[in-house]
């Protein structure tokens, strides 16, 4: 049997789609599964074992500087007529607007997930699993460092052998789910001076915050880093998704708010504070692992306190074991 798998958005719903290419995979041992999906998401799926092999495909927004439009969409047009050529006997979509790429690849049989209803992104995509008979619940998200970049890393960052380290990831896509940089200057401050972290990860979006196509924090953590000056936190440049999920790795805990960053700490089952704003803590909350999630009546991040926050982090040790 040929099984491809659509999941056409973001970083946080690929990984959430995970435990549904596990089920596949025990289900259906012997089964050639594919994975089509956004190329800026291709390193979520390395070295996924429950998977033959990715299919990659650009959106225009992400194209290069000097490419056009029509060069984007003739490289998706291609893909799509080399999957066709491929005669898959079953295609899964698992994201809205997946099935109008699934009905140019000519297969007979295309199941789209169920959306209505409530629970978690991982739940709503295994009710593809419904059916095909199989009624299993969800498991553990999948996600693997990229070995050469895990090396590299480790070496850059010189860790010691006892460091505990909290992963500070600053950015947010949505306006509402952005903590105030004084805020994170004075959480870090905290944890470091009462001896719930020896060493702070910084992370963020890279980038200007005016780049129409990938804004990113770049002055923001040059603020934060000039302001925590002296004090044990590393930045931790990540200029590619592969970066990110290794650079996370290296954590004890991670610090964030809702979007792509949480999930892959997630799936590289790191404990989470997480900060949410105007998005669905039912939907979104990081599966699988120990999480505090701080949401306020405003749906906006702004009015979580720095006592709050550290009290949470305070609870998630004590939680874990590690107070």
């Amino acid at each position: 049997m040929k099984i491809l798998v659509i999941r056409r958005d973001n970083i946080g719903d690929l990984i959430c789609t995970t435990p549904l290419l596990s089920a596949l995979r025990q289900a259906y041992p012997q089964a050639w599964i594919g994975v089509m999906a956004n190329a800026y998401n291709a390193p979520i799926l390395e070295g996924n074992p429950d998977i033959n092999a990715f299919f990659a495909y650009r959106k225009a927004k992400h194209r290069a500087a000097n490419e056009s439009r029509l060069g984007v969409w003739a490289a998706t047009a291609a893909l799509i007529w080399r999957l066709r050529r491929m005669r898959f006997d079953l295609v899964l979509c698992a994201s809205p607007g997946a099935r109008r790429f699934a009905r140019l690849l000519g297969t007979r049989r295309i199941i789209e997930a169920d959306r209505s209803g409530n629970g978690h992104e991982t739940e709503i995509t295994s009710r593809l699993l419904a059916e095909l008979g199989l009624n299993t619940k969800p498991g553990a998200l999948t996600l693997r460092p990229n070995a050469a970049r895990l090396d590299q890393l480790r070496s850059d960052l010189k860790l010691g052998q006892n460091e505990r380290c909290l992963a500070v990831h600053l950015s947010a896509r949505k306006p509402r789910q952005r903590w105030p940089i004084d805020r994170h200057a004075a959480l870090i401050r905290r944890v470091l001076s009462e001896g719930l972290a020896t060493r702070i990860l910084l992370f963020w979006a890279p980038g200007a915050a005016d780049d129409p196509l990938h804004p990113g924090d770049d002055d923001k953590a040059a603020q934060l880093l000039h302001t925590l000056d002296g004090l044990p936190v590393t930045a931790v440049p990540t200029h590619t998704l592969e970066t990110l999920v290794a650079g996370l790795s290296f954590a004890n805990m991670v610090l964030c708010s809702d979007g792509g960053a949480m999930h892959v700490a997630a799936g590289l089952r790191k404990p989470i504070v997480c900060f949410f704003g105007n998005s669905s803590a039912t939907r979104w909350h990081p599966w699988g692992i120990p999480y505090e999630l701080l949401q306020k009546p405003s749906q906006d991040v702004t009015d979580i306190s720095v006592d709050e926050a550290v009290t949470a982090y305070c609870r998630l040790l004590d939680r874990i074991g590690d107070a």
